[in-house]
């Protein structure tokens, strides 16, 4: 049975209050890049940095980290600029759910390729289920729930939603 753990107007406020939390320990840098792992993960980053944009005169970068979440290492980690890029960089690296760590681990991997001068992560919804040695930096909501449960989050124009089942 599904349960509705974060509505439209929640999660909207979550998305705010993170872009602020971004734009406060970020404050003195003039560019951020903000990277999105593959699916929501792109959708929220893009939330973040429009919000960013709005109410900060930081120079934002967006990009995808693309990844395959269930076998993470079948095909190449890509980014979708230039990695060198990153070099000396803050880096804000978004996912919609942390949940075991294996998905923002194997993204952070990536980014850490490049000698970046910080990482802060970002999710949506922290599920604390670890398996990796990962946390979050800023999270919408953090959960406590059972192993066998899922979280599904809906970043649909209108209509998000986090579900838990």
């Amino acid at each position: 049975m599904k349960q509705v753990i974060l509505t439209h107007i929640q999660i909207e406020q979550k998305i705010n209050r993170l872009a602020f939390q971004i734009i406060e320990n970020t404050f003195e840098l003039d560019t951020i890049y903000i990277g999105g792992i593959t699916g929501n993960g792109v959708i929220l980053a893009e939330k973040l940095k429009t919000i960013i944009d709005k109410n900060s005169d930081q120079k934002t970068i967006l990009f995808e980290i693309k990844l395959n979440k269930e076998q993470p290492l079948s095909s190449p980690i890509q980014l979708t600029i230039a990695a060198d890029e990153l070099n000396g960089k803050t880096v804000i690296l978004v996912d919609d759910v942390l949940n075991s760590g294996k998905t923002m681990q194997y993204g952070l991997m990536k980014v850490l390729e490049q000698a970046v001068d910080k990482v802060y992560t970002t999710v949506l919804v922290d599920r604390k289920h670890r398996r990796f040695p990962i946390k979050a930096n800023f999270f919408g909501l953090r959960l406590t729930t059972i192993l066998k449960n899922h979280v599904d989050v809906s970043l649909e124009k209108d209509n998000y939603s986090a579900q838990l089942y």
